[in-house]
């Protein structure tokens, strides 16, 4: 255990909370450790999920760089809480999540239930967990499937909390990545998975009664369907309840062509049960045939909504895409409150963090 002299103290400016970092612990490791819940995504420092400021003492980066902040970001003094190790106390401007705190992260086995190749590139991958090992979790989270060798895979949890019964993956084959290998290449129904979970801070804002605009890249419709059926079930458990209205829905689902387009059913589906729903699909590289939306998906959502002010937005997909769209909606008016996002980098099989 680490002396109390060795600790920093960081303390939060809105809520005067207070946690203490152990040497060489992330600012959000040690705010998690203590139940307090900060913002976060990626947790490598690419997607900027976790930004804050630091308003007093210093911070270092001695795991990952902190890539998705520029000069800009540098120079006023903001930080990534997922790799930022505090270098003295610290003084900081960060939202903190109360909807989160009462939610166990849970190590859990898990037993695969069915595989289903929604393409020659994604499967679909159901889990089932012991019969007393309920996961509670919030639309738009993840889990991590635990590895050998301290790795770990992350992936969007892409069932709704209302279906208890499993859990659903969307898992993409990804070239040099040993556990997406086996996924598609020897992976069999019974075999038992470890995994823990609930993790990320992507999940809906209730509060809020503003039309949605949903942006997912790739399999970043994973999560996106979690949210949607979880309104949908919402909806349909409420019917006629004001204090349960029925927001404006936008999907738009980027993908290279049109057999990436793996959830035409189900799409059509929600059309039927959701009112005030739309559906965009956007191709990169459209079919001869193909009359509907192409390019990149977050311009076509500013081609549609020039001005984003009235919206929330919640995205996902990989960081490139995050990346441009996030500034892009900023420039187009969107306050950065109400801007929400998943960034799951395509990489091979990571280590835990070592902090």
């Amino acid at each position: 255990m680490a002396s109390s002299k060795n600790l920093h103290q960081i303390k939060i400016d809105a809520s005067g909370h207070v946690v203490k970092a152990r040497p060489g612990e992330t600012i959000l490791a040690a705010a998690l450790r203590q139940g307090i819940v900060l913002p976060y995504s990626c947790k490598n420092g690419t997607c900027a999920s976790c930004k804050c400021q630091i308003l007093s003492g210093g911070v270092d980066y001695p795991y990952n760089p902190p890539q998705a902040l520029d000069f800009d970001d540098l120079a006023t003094g903001h930080a990534l809480t997922c790799q930022a190790v505090p270098t003295s106390d610290l003084v900081i401007e960060a939202r903190e999540l109360t909807r989160l705190a009462d939610i166990p992260v849970r190590k859990l086995p898990a037993r695969v239930e069915s595989l289903h190749a929604f393409t020659p590139e994604i499967m679909r991958v159901r889990l089932k967990l012991p019969k007393a090992a309920r996961l509670q979790f919030l639309a738009g989270q993840y889990i991590d499937i635990l590895l050998p060798e301290g790795k770990r895979r992350a992936f969007s949890i892409a069932s709704a909390p209302s279906q208890s019964e499993y859990l659903e993956l969307h898992i993409k084959h990804v070239s040099g990545g040993g556990f997406t290998s086996h996924v598609f290449e020897g992976m069999r129904e019974k075999e038992i998975l470890r995994l823990e979970g609930p993790l990320g801070t992507f999940f809906i804002r209730r509060s809020s009664t503003r039309p949605m605009i949903l942006m997912g890249g790739g399999t970043g419709f994973a999560p996106l369907k979690a949210m949607i059926e979880d309104m949908l079930h919402d909806i349909e458990s409420h019917t006629g309840d004001d204090e349960h209205p029925i927001r404006d829905i936008t999907l738009y689902w980027g993908v290279a062509k049109s057999s990436d387009l793996y959830a035409h059913a189900l799409i059509d589906e929600w059309r039927q049960r959701l009112p005030n729903f739309r559906f965009v699909p956007v191709l990169m590289e459209p079919d001869a045939d193909w009359t509907g939306e192409v390019g990149f998906v977050h311009e076509v959502v500013i081609k549609d909504h020039p001005d984003l002010a009235p919206f929330d937005i919640y995205m996902s997909g990989p960081p490139a895409m995050v990346h441009a769209a996030r500034a892009a909606f900023l420039e187009a008016d969107l306050p950065e409150d109400r801007l929400f996002y998943d960034s799951f980098d395509f990489a091979p099989d990571v280590p835990i963090n070592p902090a």
